[in-house]
C-alpha cells in the first residue's frame, strides 16, 4: 500500500508539473513576437461564434481547453481577435473516432449562422475510424474539402498532435507532427477553382477574407487544445 500511494502521488505530481509548464512562451519566441491566444487556466480570449460569451461546454483542465460534450451550451468558439499575415501553432488530440477542426479567417455578421461560411478549415480528425477520414480531403491535417496531404503523420486517438498553420499574402501552409501536409496560394484563379469543385461552392463568401479570427470547432466529440499561440509575418 505504501508504494501505491508513492506512485499515485508521484503521478500527480508528474501531471501538475506538466500542465504548469504548458502555455509559456520561452524569451526566445517573446522575442520573435509570439503570443498566447490560450493563457491555459481560464477561456480568456475566447468566446462563442457571433456571440460575446463562451459556451460553458468549452472548460479549461490540466493546461488545456476542451469541449465537453455532457454539457450543454457548446458551439464553435473564436478568438476575440482578428489576424492577417501569421504563423498559428497549437496542439489537439481528439476522442476516438471524433471529429473538429481549426477554421481561420472568420467572419462574424448577421448573413454567416456558421464559421464554415467564410473560414477554410485545418482538419481535426482520428483518422483510424471517424467516417470522414474515408473522404479524399477529409483526413487530419487536410485543408477540409479542398486539398489533401499525401503523407499521414496524425497519431492515434488520445495523443496529442503538434500542428502549425502559416497564412502570409495568400501563400498559406499546414504542418502536422512536423511534416508540411499543405501548401497553395489562396486569392488566386486556382484557388477560386478549388472552391468551385468543393462544398463551399454555393457560399459566396467562403475562402475570400484575408484575415480573420480563428475558430475551434464542436464537432459533438471530445477535443482537447493547449499551447495555442500566433505570431505577425
Amino acid at each position: 500500500m505504501k508504494i501505491l500511494s508513492v506512485l499515485i502521488l508521484f503521478c500527480v505530481s508528474f501531471v501538475a508539473s506538466q500542465a504548469q509548464s504548458l502555455n509559456k512562451l520561452t524569451a526566445a519566441e517573446k522575442k520573435d513576437g509570439w503570443k498566447l491566444l490560450f493563457d491555459g487556466q481560464t477561456t480568456k480570449g475566447w468566446r462563442s461564434f457571433n456571440s460575446d460569451k463562451i459556451g460553458a461546454a468549452w472548460k479549461v483542465k490540466d493546461g488545456a481547453i476542451y469541449l465537453d460534450t455532457l454539457q450543454k451550451d457548446a458551439g464553435d468558439i473564436i478568438t476575440t481577435g482578428e489576424f492577417e499575415n501569421y504563423e498559428l501553432s497549437l496542439e489537439w488530440k481528439i476522442q476516438a473516432c471524433g471529429n473538429s477542426g481549426v477554421i481561420f479567417n472568420v467572419q462574424e455578421g448577421d448573413k454567416y449562422d456558421q464559421v464554415w461560411k467564410t473560414g477554410p478549415e485545418m482538419q481535426v480528425l482520428d483518422n483510424a475510424c471517424h467516417p470522414d477520414a474515408k473522404i479524399i480531403k477529409h483526413r487530419a491535417g487536410n485543408l477540409y474539402d479542398l486539398i489533401e496531404s499525401k503523407t499521414e503523420t496524425v497519431k492515434q486517438a488520445g495523443e496529442w498532435n503538434l500542428a502549425k498553420l502559416i497564412s502570409n499574402k495568400g501563400h498559406l501552409e499546414i504542418w502536422l507532427n512536423g511534416t508540411k501536409q499543405v501548401e497553395t496560394q489562396m486569392f488566386t484563379p486556382e484557388w477560386e477553382a478549388l472552391i468551385k469543385g468543393s462544398k463551399f461552392k454555393d457560399m459566396p463568401d467562403f475562402g475570400k477574407s484575408k484575415k480573420g479570427r480563428i475558430a475551434l470547432q464542436d464537432h459533438g466529440d471530445m477535443v482537447w487544445y493547449r499551447n495555442i499561440k500566433i505570431r505577425t509575418l
